[in-house]
């Protein structure tokens, strides 16, 4: 789970012109801010692992709603709720409710509604291929850990030019696994019920309540 979230929370900070390409930085602003222009994000996705010499190839879909720090998270079965404050994971399997807190100003907490913030430390990035891919025009942006230590070789951001919207994000260890998280639809300024990002417990009053300091 923290692998995929780590995947979808991806932001990337600018270290100055001299380390990165300037053509990738004014494509990466874009992104941004027509991000940034929305009220609200729905996220449907497709995340793929693979690794070739552990003979390892996990296929899972979800999907999100981000409200700047709120978020409605579904994946492998499991619920994430974040209210602003308060992190309520559901997992109808276990009938269990873990609950948490998590702050979203924290560079080290993993939330979803960061995914498409792009700015954090420790990559420096340059254009790479532009490909056509099922009749669309994607630019990729190559990153590099700065970190000569980090576990992570490089993450391809594939960006559609004509949207300013984000395609997939690739990102390849130094294991050889490859993980890659495709965007299948997308969808922004929704009517969203009011409910939407909070916990009701009379929902679940036969489930294990886990709270976590």
């Amino acid at each position: 789970m923290k692998t995929f979230l780590l995947s979808l929370t991806l932001c990337f900070t600018l270290l100055g012109f001299s380390q990165n390409d300037t053509k990738a930085k004014t494509l990466l602003d874009q992104v941004s801010k027509k991000v940034k222009s929305y009220d609200n994000i729905s996220l449907d996705f497709k995340y793929v692992l693979h690794n070739s010499a552990e003979n390892i190839n996990q296929e899972t879909r979800g999907d999100v709603v981000m409200e700047g720090d709120k978020y409605v998270l579904n994946i492998l079965g499991i619920t994430r709720v974040f209210d602003g404050k308060t992190l309520y994971s559901i997992n109808p399997e276990d009938e269990e409710v873990t609950i948490s807190t998590e702050d979203p100003d924290d560079e080290n907490s993993i939330t979803p509604s960061k995914m498409l913030s792009f700015y954090t430390d420790g990559y420096t990035y340059k254009m790479g291929e532009e490909k056509n891919i099922k009749g669309r025009k994607i630019q990729f942006v190559k990153l590099t850990p700065m970190d000569s230590n980090s576990e992570i070789n490089h993450i391809l951001l594939g960006i559609d030019p004509q949207t300013k919207h984000i395609y997939n994000l690739i990102e390849v260890g130094n294991n050889e696994t490859q993980t890659t998280l495709t965007v299948t639809s997308f969808e922004t300024n929704q009517t969203l019920s009011k409910a939407l990002f909070s916990f009701d417990k009379n929902k679940y009053k036969n489930y294990y309540i886990n709270k976590l300091n």
